[in-house]
């Protein structure tokens, strides 16, 4: 399957409430729609961890990212901008999300993927895309295809086909939490 088709199914996939395994700007993803509540609760689900744990989104561009946060402080920009590794920004005041994908003190974990299939599968869903860790909570993340269990490859809607035949070492983002006042907190180097 070509990488065009991969992403045309993969999409038609979440736009049905659906869950997929795809290969991220990191570790392999379980994904879905962060706007769709059900499917939110899916990955929640299959990842057998407590909703009370928010999720990663991951997005192709600032201007969508700034569709679904409500003030971004301009500190956050320039951390992204100047991050030499994938990173992920919890930004206060989500919105427009999923409320099961919100954290309780209204915070959102977002990432603009730079990735090739990532950034492409983004920009043509339209709309934000959960990044969770392919795999169950507690266990190892999923670095390339060949890593993730039996389990979840049979939990999914949709496992994706490009970059199936990699064997190299990713790791996760960093994560950094920034508030709106400016102040930053590193969650995960």
């Amino acid at each position: 399957m070509n990488r065009q088709d991969d992403i045309k199914k993969a999409v038609e996939v979440m736009k049905n409430g659906g869950v997929i395994l795809y290969p991220t700007d990191t570790v392999w993803g379980i994904g879905c729609d962060a706007t769709n509540a059900e499917a939110v609760a899916k990955v929640y689900k299959i990842k057998q961890r407590d909703d009370s744990k928010a999720l990663i989104c991951l997005v192709d561009s600032d201007a969508r990212l700034q569709r679904y946060v409500r003030n971004a402080p301009e500190v956050a920009w320039n951390v992204m901008e100047l991050a030499t590794k994938p990173t992920t920004v919890i930004f206060d005041e989500a919105v427009n999300l999923a409320p099961n994908l919100i954290a309780e003190d209204g915070s959102i974990a977002m990432r603009i993927t730079n990735e090739e299939f990532s950034k492409e599968l983004c920009y043509r869903f339209q709309k934000p895309i959960v990044s969770t860790s392919a795999n169950i909570s507690g266990q190892p993340a999923a670095q390339n295809y060949c890593d993730i269990s039996e389990e979840l490859l049979n939990a999914v809607d949709y496992v994706c086909f490009s970059r199936r035949q990699e064997h190299k070492p990713h790791t996760p983002s960093s994560i950094i939490k920034i508030k709106n006042n400016g102040e930053i907190d590193i969650i995960r180097k």
